[in-house]
């Protein structure tokens, strides 16, 4: 195995899909020659040429439109939304198009069309590129939904969602694009889509995250493990479809959880995993289950991000409560 950064198993994931089907496509603001604006698709042009990575102009609802009409002529395109805060300007074609081709066409056309975008914070972006919109996407029926938080979850889960054949927001942290390196095979290979997994085996609560969160998690379950206290750590990897079976397995473990979102409160997908929770499990649970959110306002500038942001130290106290109830 080699040892990737985040975005370099990205890349790896791309160049396997594009040497293994000449139907793939990558194309966005910048990903040609200059390989991205996080060079996530550096060398790939001069690899597979300009017919198969290419640069388009500054216009997301273009970039949309583009992947609708290739989806439907056999291609498997893989736009890349440059910040996942302008999605706004491709949402017609995602939420109108996409999630309902194959409804709409009986089956006659499939959208196997892969968005990917950077998000997240803690990176000092300006305004609007570091938002958490993955709610926007998982209230959009017909759509899936990855989060990979990790280098090896990144090229499975990346090569899983171009080959399939709905559509995929493949949503990127850039917080954790080179923060870390993990040990990644070189060769191809698939996660399945809705499926979690579980970080760290636990047995007095269950902490439920995803992105950047999960590192998050991870920090706080050392420090909970020092006062004798066991945390499992989920980490959801594909938020629509939430891989319920695992969570639930592990909260009748526990008899105790909370979810934790990089989101804020009213966003994000910790409602609705309380909402499962509570509905499938509710006799298992010795315990509310809480949540680790960011405040409900709108993203801070970035001098302040660092206040705004959840981080380990509140994931602590939150399990605390729920523990100590």
């Amino acid at each position: 195995m080699a040892q990737m950064t985040m975005i370099q198993a990205i890349t790896d994931a791309l160049r396997c899909e594009l040497k293994d089907d000449e139907n793939v496509l990558v194309f966005g603001e910048d990903v040609g020659v200059n390989g991205g604006v996080f060079r996530a698709t550096e060398g790939l042009q001069k690899e597979f040429g300009v017919d198969r990575v290419f640069d388009t102009p500054l216009a997301e609802s273009g970039i949309g439109g583009l992947a609708v009409g290739l989806a439907m002529t056999g291609f498997r395109p893989v736009p890349e939304i440059q910040f996942f805060g302008f999605v706004f300007e491709v949402m017609d074609s995602i939420s109108g198009q996409l999630a309902r081709m194959r409804f709409r066409t009986g089956g006659s056309f499939h959208a196997p069309v892969t968005i990917r975008s950077p998000f997240g914070g803690g990176v000092h972006t300006p305004e609007m590129h570091a938002d958490s919109l993955e709610l926007l996407m998982t209230s959009t029926p017909g759509v899936k939904v990855v989060i990979p938080s990790t280098p090896y979850d990144a090229k499975g889960l990346l090569i899983s969602s171009i080959r399939d054949n709905d559509p995929v927001i493949f949503l990127e942290h850039m917080k954790l694009y080179r923060s870390f390196r993990g040990e990644v095979p070189e060769e191809s290979y698939t996660i399945p889509l809705g499926k979690a997994d579980v970080k760290r085996e636990g047995t007095d609560i269950t902490i439920i995250a995803y992105g950047a969160m999960v590192h998050e998690a991870l920090k706080a379950a050392d420090e909970l493990e020092k006062d004798g206290k066991s945390a499992e750590v989920i980490d959801l990897r594909t938020v629509q479809p939430l891989d319920i079976e695992t969570i639930i397995a592990s909260v009748e473990k526990t008899n105790r959880a909370m979810v934790v979102q990089e989101a804020q409160k009213q966003a994000g997908i910790a409602a609705n995993v309380v909402a499962e929770i509570t509905e499938r499990a509710i006799l298992s649970l010795d315990a509310p289950v809480l949540r680790v959110t960011a405040p409900d306002t709108v993203y801070p500038f970035s001098q302040a991000e660092t206040v705004w942001l959840p981080n380990y130290k509140d994931v602590v106290a939150t399990a605390k409560k729920v523990l100590e109830f």
